[in-house]
């Protein structure tokens, strides 16, 4: 059958048509275990009674009324946000790209406000924060902004983890307004900087009044064991982007901002026509409700370390394996070589996983995953390994 849809994505052959928990099903019936979670996204696993029956007892009331208008549920997942970020207000939106535009709008509005005409915001190699026009253009990913020169102008890069580069990049540059960098990496391959990185970056931007802003996308909502990742340093950032498992599959996404920062945007600086819609919302408060009842996140730490030292321990004599990295539910494995056909191979075992930067395995599991799950994951995946790195026998 002819297909009319843009051929935007390398899509794996398989369709799916239900789940539950972690587990997919295909239109044949054959069962997966998911260990991407839709990328990040479904924390809380597939068809959640709870996110199920939200979504239901809304849809039933009310979808939509445009933010011309208060909106209830609205509120009460921004209290949550707040509350639980320790930020001071919220801009809902309907992606992370689109939270991340937000983000680099009021780090420009920052900057004017402050007599630079022309802002400019520090970001990282290996980054990604999304494939708008302005998010690409923040990405560090040559590759996938091939085509689409010219690119957004008021970005300068340089190396993730490497504080001394953002030092001299303030001292070289006096329009610099922001320092918009990921907690972890992920599409960059799951890299995880030093301990005190972000507080670092804390203190640059004290020191030169700059906004720190953090790109939470794929760290946030539980995934690495903390609710948000900069929790793990002690520090609160100036702005703080998230979405993916903010509405566990429903379309949300939130810039969230505190201090100097949350009065940045006033009324027809920005704007979505459904950004924080009734359905999105109940959705999110759905999801914020469970990991709290189910103590999901303080137990994705603990099932991320079952995991890393499953790993570690049956391939500890693989001498392709770079490095383990992990936080939390989000997983690393970095090869020798390039691995993307591990894809595949997963695939056809009955196992999703993903492969980033080429080289790395990236593991998303939904953070509901239990014991019987991780042990097929792991067991599953090392023989995988193991295999495909064995020398070819002539």
């Amino acid at each position: 059958m002819t297909s009319h849809i843009m051929p935007t994505y390398q899509r794996l052959p398989v369709t799916f048509s239900h789940g539950q928990g972690a587990w997919l099903w295909d239109d044949n019936n054959n069962r997966y275990l998911d260990a991407l979670s839709g990328i990040a996204v479904c924390n809380l696993g597939h068809a959640h009674p709870a996110v199920h029956s939200a979504i239901c007892q809304q849809s039933a009331k009310l979808l939509h009324t445009s933010n011309i208008y208060g909106i209830a549920v609205q509120e009460q997942l921004a209290n949550q946000l707040t509350e639980k970020s320790g930020m001071d207000n919220v801009f809902f939106s309907n992606s992370g790209a689109e939270a991340n535009e937000a983000a680099i709008k009021l780090a420009r509005k920052y900057g004017h406000e402050r007599g630079i005409d022309k802002p400019a915001i520090i970001v990282m190699e290996k980054s990604f924060h999304g494939r708008t026009l302005a998010t690409l253009s923040a990405t560090g990913n040559a590759k996938i902004q091939q085509g689409f020169a010219p690119l957004v102008e008021g970005f300068v890069r340089v190396p993730y983890n490497d504080i001394a580069a953002i030092q001299q990049a303030i001292a070289e540059n006096k329009n610099i307004v922001a320092v918009l960098v990921e907690p972890i990496q992920g599409e960059g391959g799951v890299n995880i900087p030093a301990a005190d990185y972000l507080n670092q970056i804390r203190a640059l931007c004290d020191e030169h009044d700059l906004l720190m802003m953090l790109d939470e996308i794929q760290t946030g909502i539980g995934r690495t064991g903390k609710f948000l990742a900069f929790q793990h340093n002690g520090i609160i950032p100036d702005v703080c982007t998230l979405a993916k498992a903010l509405g566990n599959g429903v379309p949300i996404g939130a810039c969230l901002a505190r201090g100097k920062a949350a009065t940045i945007l006033t009324a027809g600086n920005h704007g979505s026509t459904f950004g924080g819609n009734p359905l999105a919302c109940s959705a999110a408060l759905a999801v914020l409700a469970t990991l709290d009842a189910e103590n999901l996140i303080a137990q994705a730490s603990l099932k991320g370390q079952q995991i890393a030292d499953g790993f570690k321990t049956q391939l500890q004599s693989n001498s392709h394996i770079v490095e383990i990295r992990y936080k939390g539910l989000m997983i690393g494995i970095e090869l020798d070589q390039p691995c993307a056909e591990l894809v595949k191979l997963a695939l056809a075992q009955g196992l999703l996983i993903n492969v980033t930067n080429e080289k790395t395995i990236r593991l998303l599991p939904p953070l509901i995953i239990d014991a019987e799950q991780i042990q097929q994951l792991v067991n599953t995946l090392v023989a995988l390994i193991e295999e495909y790195t064995q020398p070819a026998v002539n």
